[in-house]
């Protein structure tokens, strides 16, 4: 999202991928309703209404007990008043379909970051492995957006923090 967003104000932009794709299991399923409204504002509705999805306006939970309504959307007086179920790589290949109609934006897939570039402890790109060999790439700034075990964190030797919950959103 960051890497589409900043290419559409014409900020050259590469971004990594690790995989020749985005076709696994990522640890969300779910697009908010702000997320939605956002994608809407960015041109994107039509394109995402042609994605797999299911659009879910209640969450109940159900005990021995009865049945608990844990959040509803329905009530919302916004423009997509649920949450709509994807397969998150569905969602992430939107995107980048939507990044490379931008002149601003590459991708390089099948590209993984081996290291980072510094001079005086200020970061000045990353060095990466692709299809094509060993990449050097020299930018102004790095956004590293490489999971829990993260190469970059890892070579900046920045701490890992860790919560309770191993999940984003309870």
């Amino acid at each position: 999202m960051l890497a589409l967003l900043l290419s559409r104000r014409g900020v050259p932009v590469v971004l990594l991928e690790k995989h020749a794709d985005f076709l696994r299991d990522f640890r969300g399923d779910t697009v908010h309703p702000s997320t939605l409204h956002l994608l809407d504002e960015m041109g994107l509705r039509e394109e995402m209404l042609t994605l797999p999805h299911r659009d879910v306006p209640r969450m109940s939970v159900s005990f021995a007990d009865g049945t608990f309504t844990l959040a509803d959307f329905s009530r919302l007086r916004i423009a997509h008043p649920y949450l709509r179920f994807m397969p998150q790589w569905h969602l992430v290949d939107m995107l980048a379909r939507a990044g490379e109609r931008s002149a601003a934006f590459t991708l390089l897939r099948s590209t993984e970051v081996t290291d980072v570039i510094t001079s005086d402890g200020v970061v000045q790109g990353v060095r990466a492995r692709g299809p094509r060999g060993e990449i050097e790439v020299r930018a102004d700034l790095v956004v590293a957006a490489d999971g829990r075990g993260s190469t970059v964190r890892e070579r900046l030797d920045l701490p890992l923090r860790t919560f309770a919950a191993p999940m984003d959103v309870l």
